[in-house]
């Protein structure tokens, strides 16, 4: 998987960024923007999302299984790629509870992933720790400074991040 951008981003997307990890700004981004980026993700055939374009980085669309509905569950969501593997951070935003995404992985750890046009493809998520953890937190971190003030208002719970292997 693999995303080209421009090695920084742009006035307008670091304001963008500053207001999308504000604390009224990431709760209207977390009604506002995965119902955007979805239909946006339709017209355009799977290549653009506003998400991508405001925060500058990667997004995919991942579809995990229900947790306890058992259905397909897709959410469009910043990602970090890494050679074959991606990085997911579940931050939902800074608030106090786990995603459903996340959820659904501890549950069911198959997934599809499918990025920039391209047929969904299946991966294996696991939960990183350690320094490996410590590693995909710091670079999402540089590439979107917002997950720092995710961290600082989620509190005590601590922002998994997850790595997708394809299967």
């Amino acid at each position: 998987m693999k995303h080209t951008t421009s090695p920084q981003p742009h006035w307008w997307q670091r304001s963008a960024q500053a207001i999308a990890s504000s604390r009224y700004g990431s709760k209207l981004a977390s009604r506002l923007l995965p119902r955007i980026d979805r239909a946006v993700l339709r017209l355009s055939g799977n290549r653009f999302t506003v998400s991508s374009a405001l925060s500058h980085v990667p997004v995919v669309m991942l579809t995990t299984t229900g947790a306890r509905s058992g259905l397909p569950r897709t959410v469009p969501l910043l990602a970090f790629p890494d050679g074959d593997k991606v990085a997911l951070i579940a931050s939902s935003f800074g608030n106090s509870k786990h995603p459903a995404w996340y959820l659904n992985l501890r549950a069911n750890p198959r997934a599809l992933l499918a990025f920039h046009g391209q047929p969904a493809r299946p991966y294996i998520a696991r939960e990183a720790s350690g320094a490996e953890r410590e590693s995909y937190w710091q670079r999402a971190a540089r590439a979107y400074p917002g997950y720092d003030a995710y961290r600082t208002r989620a509190g005590e719970r601590e922002i998994p991040v997850l790595v997708l292997e394809p299967e």
